[in-house]
């Protein structure tokens, strides 16, 4: 491979060094004063670098927080990936859910993008999608099992809705004084509602008809 020479280097540095600026000068505001007041002139104002040299980093708004946010869910799925998984799918969904869900408590600026609804055309971030597909990957082994008493997709729907209204609600309801074991209490609640115990399921060839 040919080594790139000083002057190559430099640009590509000097361009790595102005996408981080901008990324973390983005974070800060969104931390500071929240989705809502963000905007690209206050970010101009932040990073010291113009409107045009964002834009020239990147696209527009929406792909300047997508690559933000895709930095952050690595995070979260380098967590999930640190859950210790046994043979029971349902402990593993559990371990999994408690996991995503502290996440979002200790990143509620970066979980209000990622909760924001998106247009149809535009791909959710790699690590993202990442997260949810290691998250129902235990949902499809029960589901496989025949242990769910509701259809698969209802099961999900219902899980993400938990997940999605606890961080939420629990982040922007600091007024509350919450009990400390409401997010397990919760989601073993949900976990019971529309899972069967193993001696309950029914047989395979029952399940697959």
């Amino acid at each position: 491979m040919r080594e790139l020479q000083p002057a190559q280097r430099r640009r590509l540095q000097s361009r790595a060094d102005a996408r981080r600026a901008i990324l973390d000068a983005t974070e800060s505001l969104l931390v500071e004063d929240g989705f809502e007041a963000f905007s690209m002139r206050r970010l101009a104002e932040r990073c010291g670098y113009t409107p045009p040299a964002i834009y020239h980093h990147f696209v527009d708004k929406q792909h300047l927080l997508d690559e933000l946010l895709e930095e952050r869910c690595q995070a979260l799925v380098k967590a999930l990936k640190r859950v210790r998984q046994g043979d029971d799918p349902v402990e593993n969904l559990r371990a999994f859910g408690i996991t995503f869900a502290r996440w979002g408590l200790r990143n509620p600026t970066h979980y209000a993008l990622l909760a924001q609804s998106r247009q149809p055309e535009l791909p959710v971030p790699p690590a993202a999608e990442e997260a949810r597909a290691l998250l129902e990957a235990p949902l499809e082994k029960i589901a496989a099992e025949g242990r769910l008493a509701v259809q698969r997709e209802s099961a999900a729907q219902v899980l993400w809705a938990f997940l999605h209204g606890f961080v939420l609600l629990r982040t922007s309801r600091s007024d509350i004084e919450w009990m400390p074991d409401v997010l397990e209490v919760g989601f073993a609640a949900l976990l019971q509602s529309f899972i069967r115990d193993a001696d309950r399921a029914p047989a395979r060839e029952e399940t697959q008809s």
